[in-house]
Order: C-alpha cells, then structure tokens, then sequence
C-alpha cells in the first residue's frame, strides 16, 4: 500500500503540475486531490522539491533514452525523425519542466547541474547525428555550420513550449504544438541536405503541417 500511494502522489503531482504549473500546485494541493493529510503526504515525501526531484529522475531516465544514437550504422533521415519524436514525447509528459524551468532551475542547483548535463548530452548526440549524415553524404555542412546548427537545434526543442506559450498559440500546450515544434527542427537541417533528400524531407514534413 505505502508504494501504491507513493506512485498515486507521484502520477497526480505530474497530473497537476502539467496542468496548472509546477508554482501553482502546493503540496496542500496534492494531498487534497489524492485525499489524503498533508502528513501522510510527508511521509513520503518530504516537501514539494522533493516530489520534483523524483518526476525529474523519471524524465532524466526517459531523456537519456531517446537521445541514444546508432553506433553500429551510419544515421539516416528517418533516425532524425524517431529521435526528435522520442525528445519531443518526453518534452509533452514532463511538460512542467520545460514550461517552468527557469523557476524550477533557479531554486534548485542541483537540478540545475543535471539539466545542464542533459542539455550538453543533447547538444553532443544532435552533433553526432549531423557529422553521421556529413559522413554518409546526405548533409553538406562545414564543422562550424554543424556545431551552430546543433545548437540551434538545442534551443529550438528546448524553449519550444515557452515560445509558444509567449506568442499566445493557445492558453495551454497540445501534442500538436509538439508536432509543429518537429517541423521547426526538421526545417533547420533542411538547406544542408542534399537535392534528393531535401526534397524527401520536405514531403514528409508537411505531415506535421496540418
């Protein structure tokens, strides 16, 4: 019972975090949606910071995965697409993290260093992903226009949601906001590909158009 109610608080502090941003949602808050005292709460966490520290280990485990890069091939087009949509599934299920990160960073110095951590992993593994299509002669870019490049992929992805949130998209984020943020990234490798796969690119983008 005791690890079925520390999930239940976990799944329903994601929940609420999700929807009504992380500042927003007290552990007053969480105890009440489960039912439960503040104390039982206690029991097993021991303050908000720490509920947030468990979700982003969960987020930190996922993250890690989907950045992963053949290392027995050389990378295609398609690799470009299944790691983006795998970033970008992981963005939409801790999207609390993403929509107040700064908050949460600011308060936080070791989540801090571990975003940062993943953020340079990011950047390497975007790199990697370019100098394997350089290599296989589907991208034509110099070292520095692959390391800017990757960067930009970086922060695209990166403050994606918060753009979208400034410029008054919708008052809340949608799995079709992601779809477009996979479009925007896609796009910025686009000039560097080759004719052929330009063109493949293209079509397959206006997909995440609609």
């Amino acid at each position: 019972m005791s690890k079925q109610t520390r999930e239940r608080i976990l799944e329903t502090s994601l929940a609420m975090f999700n929807a009504q941003g992380e500042p927003n949602v007290t552990t007053n808050h969480i105890a009440d949606e489960l039912g439960i005292s503040p104390g039982n709460l206690y029991y097993h966490y021991r303050n908000k910071d720490d509920i947030v520290e468990q979700l982003f280990a969960r987020y930190e485990a996922q993250i890690d995965q989907a950045l992963l890069v053949p290392d027995d091939r050389l990378p295609n087009l398609e690799d470009v697409w299944m790691q983006l949509h795998l970033v970008f599934e992981c963005m939409w299920t801790f999207r609390f993290l993403y929509r107040d990160l700064v908050d949460i960073v600011s308060r936080n110095r070791k989540l801090k260093q571990r975003f940062a951590r993943i953020l340079t992993r990011a950047a390497t593994s975007a790199a990697d992903v370019l100098k394997g299509l350089a290599h296989a002669e589907i991208l034509r870019a110099t070292p520095d226009e692959i390391h800017a490049t990757s960067e930009n992929v970086l922060l695209v992805t990166t403050f994606w949601l918060n753009y979208n949130a400034v410029r008054g998209a919708r008052p809340d984020p949608s799995q079709e906001d992601l779809t477009h943020g996979i479009y925007q990234v896609m796009l910025l490798i686009a000039p560097f590909l080759r004719d052929a796969e330009r063109v493949h690119l293209n079509t397959l983008a206006q997909a995440y158009r609609r």
